[in-house]
């Protein structure tokens, strides 16, 4: 290199230095504009257990529309309150059926048992904000992959258990590797091709109790602790599912710490009337706090209504509408009361854990009240007017008809997990 390009070489060093300096106020405005991370809020942020990341599809923007708006992540795929909503016509129907599960208990087995209807088996719900993706089984396999799923709890976590057996059997044959008791209160599934175990743990009270039987009139509950039946597995869960209720309602006598706090309808056993309500309370409590103490997943699905609307059980006409109630039921009474103490129990233990835990109500008491057609009602039996229509039958109006209603409470389940999974 000769003396005079030596001489240059500074001149051309503050000349570029000048250029990335000039460049670098464009490249930070850019950013800022750009950045779509700007549009999150408070709002955005807030978790709550009515909420869950939910992908929204608008069906009102026009292709014009479309091409104008750059696509935006936080928009397409935000927190959405999917209790606020409305059932809409579904002309797709279910993804199994009757015939092509084999686990569904036969006196939820509707369409096989003679129900002579078939459009409660045509509806979707549909939230005010976006829309609940059908049920996709590989990817609810891919997400709980590895993994252990319980469902612990009464008849209706039963319920809502056969119905992803059954979801799921449509891409993925389970293996019955373990059963147990009567009515197949203890089963265990395992899905080979994902390696998903998913099992059902018979407990209606998930606390410690002693369930009326002979000439025991009343169920004895020990609300301090866990029922050890599934307490002493909890180690082998990685997600939990806990669903109870209905089983309080019953006549019971109550312990905690070795001494008797009072019972329910019990005038003949020399105890103090305190009702069931905070007893409910103290049972969802304990087991929050000993499955959050033990860091696992846990989802509560809240309190299933029943559509007696005030008839006898063996009443004919019991639970007999076609279709759901139109928008404007409301909560009210034992349904209310119930989800309410169960969503302030799911908030208090998420507040004293904080992210530690993960912790979710699946929340579909709202969405299930408006759905009196969904039960099996009178076809809990086979045919039971084959031989005519009797004064009195037996009306099952509290569990659903598989397949119904409680698939979409699996619908929105695995949205859950997959904002965990993110």
């Amino acid at each position: 290199m000769g003396l005079k390009e030596q001489q240059n070489c500074p001149s051309q060093r503050k000349i570029s230095v000048l250029i990335v300096l000039l460049f670098i106020p464009i490249v930070l405005f850019r950013l800022c504009v750009d950045n779509p991370f700007s549009a999150i809020d408070d709002t955005t942020l807030q978790d709550s257990a009515a909420h869950v990341v939910i992908t929204s599809y608008s069906s009102s923007s026009s292709q014009e529309e479309e091409t104008q708006e750059s696509y935006d992540p936080i928009k397409e795929e935000s927190l959405c309150d999917y209790t606020k909503g409305k059932w809409v016509r579904d002309e797709m129907g279910p993804l199994y059926n009757g015939s092509s599960c084999g686990t569904i208990k036969d006196g939820q087995n509707c369409l096989r048992h003679g129900r002579p209807d078939s459009g409660y088996l045509y509806w979707k719900w549909k939230p005010n904000q976006c829309d609940i993706p059908r049920f996709d089984a590989n990817r609810f396999l891919d997400l709980m992959r590895n993994k252990h799923l319980a469902f612990i709890g009464d008849s209706m976590a039963r319920n809502q258990l056969e119905s992803l057996i059954c979801l799921l059997s449509t891409v993925s044959s389970p293996d019955l590797v373990y059963r147990n008791g009567e009515d197949n209160k203890f089963r265990r599934w395992r899905f080979e091709s994902h390696n998903v175990t998913v099992s059902v743990y018979w407990s209606p009270f998930l606390v410690a109790g002693l369930e009326k039987s002979g000439n025991v009139d009343h169920n004895v509950l020990h609300v301090d602790r866990v029922d050890e039946r599934w307490g002493k597995d909890l180690e082998r869960f990685d997600t939990l599912v806990v669903s109870v209720g209905h089983w309080f309602l019953h006549p019971a006598v109550y312990h905690e710490s070795g001494s008797v706090l009072g019972c329910h309808s019990c005038e003949a056993s020399n105890c103090t009337e305190i009702g069931f309500f905070d007893i409910f309370r103290k049972a969802i409590r304990t087991t929050l706090k000993t499955v959050a103490k033990n860091r696992r997943e846990v989802i509560l699905t809240t309190f299933s209504p029943s559509h007696f609307e005030g008839r006898p059980w063996d009443s004919l006409g019991a639970c007999n509408m076609t279709e759901p109630y139109e928008e404007g039921k409301v909560l009210e009474g034992l349904d209310l009361e119930m989800r309410r103490i169960e969503m302030e129990e799911v908030e208090a233990v998420k507040a004293a854990t904080g992210a530690e835990v993960r912790l979710e109500a699946l929340d579909v008491t709202a969405i299930s009240v408006l759905r009196p057609d969904g039960h099996p009602g009178p076809y809990m039996y086979e045919f039971p007017f084959k031989n005519g229509v009797p004064e009195r039958v037996h009306n099952d109006c509290l569990h659903w008809c598989l397949p119904g209603p409680v698939d979409t409470w699996n619908e929105i389940m695995i949205e859950m997990l997959r904002r965990w999974r993110v």
